[in-house]
């Protein structure tokens, strides 16, 4: 299973690199949680441009003028949909999150019974390395993104629910929401320190077998 190893930049080190416009609008900040859209192609639009974006060249890179230029929406209404760059992090994390959900969805249904946790963690660590940025988005950058919220986020909860269904059969008794949280706590861990450097190259695969297949094997 290959992974990608890239430079890191947090889209928070510094503010959106763009000149100032007399046009800007200057409401403040909300919350980091995209607004409801009311034209729908042109969110998903500008969200799909600062992935690509992102992945291509670090979140430093990502600027409202840039996706304006990439998309044809009009920067006006970038400011206005997404009034800080947070709130741009924050739209990709969503997407993510509800990608992942499905493509886990998607293994662990195909697998079914015990054969579900060993696909849903190739899936999870292939799209993990795959998309470095955006999995930073969802789980470095938006800290609000979190199943510490009561009620958490819709698309992290989706998430977190397919490694709890992929699980449950390897229960045993034990409870399955905590089996959860180990398992997404070590799958986590596993691509930050991969990517980091900090484990040793030619046991990776060793290290992804043991999780998938016998670190929840029954008591």
């Amino acid at each position: 299973m290959a992974f990608a190893s890239v430079d890191r930049v947090s889209p928070t080190d510094g503010p959106d690199a763009e000149p100032a416009e007399s046009n800007e609008p200057t409401e403040p900040a909300g919350s980091t949680e995209p607004a409801e859209p009311t034209e729908p192609a042109e969110p998903a639009r500008v969200v799909a441009a600062a992935r690509q974006l992102a992945e291509a060249e670090g979140w430093a890179a990502v600027t409202r003028r840039r996706l304006a230029e990439r998309t044809g929406v009009d920067i006006e209404k970038l400011y206005r949909r997404f009034p800080d760059p947070a709130a741009l992090v924050a739209a990709v994390a969503l997407r993510g999150f509800a990608d992942l959900a499905a493509a886990l969805a998607a293994a662990r249904e195909a697998a079914g019974g015990e054969g579900a946790w060993p696909a849903v963690v190739t899936t999870y660590l292939d799209f993990a390395y795959a998309n470095p940025e955006v999995y930073d988005a969802m789980l470095a950058h938006t800290p609000d993104l979190t199943l510490g919220r009561d009620p958490a986020p819709g698309a992290p909860r989706a998430a977190f629910a397919e490694l709890r269904a992929a699980l449950a059969p390897l229960a045993a008794g034990r409870d399955p929401d905590t089996l959860a949280e180990i398992g997404w706590a070590l799958l986590h861990g596993t691509v930050m320190l991969t990517r980091g450097g900090r484990l040793r190259p030619e046991t990776q695969e060793q290290r992804e077998d043991l999780i998938a297949a016998g670190l929840f094997a029954a008591p």
